[in-house]
C-alpha cells in the first residue's frame, strides 16, 4: 500500500501484536534503500521511546537517538547556534510530551523530516489539553502535502466520531467527513488505512496459523474467606455512608464515587493496597482519581500503581477499618491462595506466567507469597519503583541466570509493563490477578506474550475474581462482560466511553445490589 502511493500516509490499525512495528519499520527500510529516506523521526508517548530504539536497531539495523525531557539538553550541548538537534541528527524517536509544548512545537515542525511515524496515535486526537497539544503538532506536520506519515494504533476508534475524524484527517482532511455511506469515500480511504485482526490471519486466506500461538483463556473464581469478606463489607458499607452524606452537587458526589471506587479497587486487590490507601487520606489530587480507577492513568506515560488516596477526611471510623486491614495482613489470604492453586498445573507444564496485580503494594505482597510456594523458581517483580531501563534489565537477568540454571521464572508485574516491553520470549502465560477496569488494558497485557514470535503453541491467560467480591461482580457485569461480548460479536476491542458518568454510576449500583444480596444471604433463616 505505501510504495503505490506517491506520498505514503497510513493508518496502520491491526490489533495488539500482530507487528505494527514491523510493518512500519519495512516502509521505513525500504524507502531508505532505495534513497527515497535520509531522515526520520518516531513520534511516540515517552515510556515507548526505549522500545524503539531497539526495534530500530535489533530488527533493522538502523541506529536512532532518543529525544526526551531527559536527553534532549545532553544532545543540543555544544551544536551550534543556527543548528536544531534534528539537524545534527538524522534518526531520532521523539518523546510525544516533550515535542508537544508550544515553544518546542514550532521548531520541530520547521526542522522535522519528511518521514514521520507515529506510535500510539490515537492518543493523539482528543480534545484535553494534553492530547489537543498532540493534535495541533500532528495536523502543523500534516499541512506539508511532501510528508510521508505512517500511524499506528490497534484502537483507531472509542465510539467518539470526532476523534476518529480528526484522527482521519491527518491523512487528508477530507476524511474529517466520516462518511462512510459515500462509496468514493470508502474508495479513497481503502488505500491508506488498513485493520487486521488476529482472526482475518489465522482463518482468512493468510492461513498464518503457525505465526501465532494458540491463545486459551480461563476464568478462575475463589471464595473470600469469612474475615476478608466481613472486612470488604464493612469497608463498602463506610463507603455508601459517604456517598449519602455528600449533598447534591454533582462534583462532590461525583468525588465521593470515585473515592469509593478507588478504596474498593484498593481493598479487593489486597490488604496491603487496602492498608496504603487508607493511610494516604484527604490529598488535593482528588481530580486524578478518574483516570486512575479507569486504568488509563498510562496512555500517556507510564501507568501509576501506586495506591491511590481515598479523599475522605480523618474520621474515627476509618481508623477501625485501618486496624481490620493491619489484622488481616496476618491472616492467611484466600487471593493468593488462589494464585498458587492457578500456577501449580501451569508451572508443571513447564510454563512461565506473567502475573500483572494493579498496586504495587500488591505486587510486592504476592511475590513474597510465590517466593515461598515456589522456592525452586526464579520469581521477580518488575513495578513502577524501577526507572524504564532497570525494568528492561530486570527481565533480561531473569533470562540469563534461568538459562544458566535451567529453572523456570514468574514474573509479577504491574501495569507499567502492559505496554513497552515484550514478554513472548521468556513467558507464555499472563495471570490477571486483579482485573483491569479498561478493556483495552486486558488486551495490553496479554500482548506482552500474546504476539508474533512467541515460540510456544500454546499462550494461556487466566482472569481472576471472587463472586463474593461486590467490587469484582460490578466490575465484570457493568465492564468487562459487555466488552467482551462486542469483541465476539465485532472481532474489535472496544475502549471504555470517554465519558465516565455512566460507568460510574452503573457500577456504584451494581455494588449496592451485590452488598443487599450478601445481606440477604446472611440473614438467619
Amino acid at each position: 500500500m505505501a510504495l503505490r502511493l506517491q506520498v505514503p500516509r497510513l493508518l496502520i490499525a491491526d490489533d495488539v501484536g500482530i507487528g505494527k512495528t514491523i510493518e512500519a519499520g519495512l516502509i521505513l527500510r525500504e524507502l531508505m534503500d532505495r534513497g527515497e529516506v535520509d531522515a526520520f523521526s518516531v513520534l511516540c508517548p515517552p515510556h515507548l521511546v526505549d522500545q524503539w530504539i531497539v526495534e530500530l536497531k535489533d530488527r533493522f539495523g538502523i541506529d536512532a537517538v532518543p529525544v526526551t525531557s531527559g536527553t534532549a539538553a545532553r544532545l543540543e550541548r555544544n551544536l551550534p547556534l543556527a543548528q536544531t538537534l534534528f539537524d545534527a541528527y538524522s534518526f531520532t524517536v521523539v518523546s510525544l510530551d516533550y515535542i508537544k509544548a508550544e515553544k518546542r512545537r514550532e521548531g520541530f515542525a520547521r526542522a522535522c523530516p519528511s518521514f514521520v511515524i507515529v506510535d500510539e496515535a490515537h492518543a493523539c486526537v482528543g480534545t484535553h489539553k494534553g492530547k489537543q497539544q498532540r493534535f495541533d503538532l500532528l495536523q502543523g506536520l500534516a499541512k506539508d502535502p511532501e510528508r510521508r506519515i505512517v500511524m499506528l494504533t490497534a484502537t483507531p476508534h472509542s465510539g467518539d466520531e470526532e476523534a476518529f475524524g480528526r484522527l482521519l484527517s491527518l491523512i487528508d482532511p477530507e476524511f474529517a467527513s466520516v462518511d462512510f455511506d459515500n462509496a468514493r469515500y470508502r474508495e479513497r480511504l481503502a488505500r491508506h488505512y488498513v485493520q487486521r485482526r488476529r482472526v482475518d490471519l489465522i482463518e482468512g486466506d493468510w492461513d498464518e496459523d503457525r505465526s501465532f500461538p494458540k491463545h486459551e483463556t480461563t476464568e478462575f473464581s475463589y471464595r473470600l474467606s469469612a474475615e476478608h469478606l466481613a472486612f470488604q463489607e464493612t469497608v463498602l458499607d463506610y463507603c455508601l455512608s459517604v456517598v449519602s452524606k455528600a449533598g447534591d452537587q454533582k462534583r462532590d458526589q461525583r468525588l465521593a464515587f470515585w473515592g469509593t471506587l478507588a478504596l474498593m479497587r484498593c481493598v479487593g486487590s489486597s490488604p496491603a493496597a487496602a492498608l496504603s490507601a487508607l493511610r494516604n487520606r484527604a490529598s488535593n489530587e482528588a481530580e486524578r482519581l478518574e483516570p486512575q480507577i479507569y486504568d488509563e492513568d498510562g496512555d500517556d506515560e507510564d501507568a501509576v500503581d501506586v495506591e491511590p488516596n481515598t479523599i475522605f477526611e480523618n474520621d474515627p471510623a476509618l481508623q477501625v477499618l485501618l486496624d481490620q486491614a493491619t489484622d488481616l495482613l496476618n491472616v492467611k489470604d484466600p487471593k493468593l491462595g488462589a494464585l498458587i492453586s492457578a500456577l501449580k498445573p501451569l508451572i508443571k507444564d513447564g510454563t512461565n506466567p506473567v502475573v500483572f496485580c494493579r498496586y504495587l503494594a500488591t505486587a510486592e505482597h504476592v511475590r513474597a507469597g510465590l517466593r515461598k510456594a515456589f522456592p525452586r523458581l526464579n520469581v521477580e517483580a518488575v513495578t513502577g519503583e524501577l526507572t524504564p531501563d532497570e525494568r528492561r534489565d530486570r527481565v533480561s537477568e531473569m533470562a540469563i541466570e534461568d538459562g544458566e540454571k535451567n529453572v523456570q521464572r514468574i514474573l509479577v508485574a504491574t501495569d507499567c509493563l502492559s505496554e513497552g516491553i515484550n514478554l513472548q520470549q521468556l513467558f507464555d502465560a499472563v495471570v490477571h490477578y486483579d482485573l483491569s477496569w479498561n478493556p483495552t488494558r486486558h488486551q495490553q497485557r496479554e500482548g506482552r506474550v500474546d504476539r508474533f514470535g512467541q515460540p510456544a503453541e500454546l499462550v494461556r491467560s487466566i482472569m481472576m475474581f471472587s463472586p463474593d467480591s461486590a467490587i469484582d461482580g460490578a466490575v465484570l457485569d457493568v465492564i468487562l462482560r459487555k466488552a467482551e461480548e462486542i469483541r465476539k460479536t465485532t472481532g474489535v476491542t472496544v475502549p471504555l466511553p470517554d465519558e465516565r458518568g455512566p460507568v460510574t454510576d452503573a457500577l456504584m449500583a451494581a455494588m449496592m445490589l451485590r452488598r443487599g444480596g450478601h445481606k440477604q444471604r446472611m440473614r438467619p433463616v
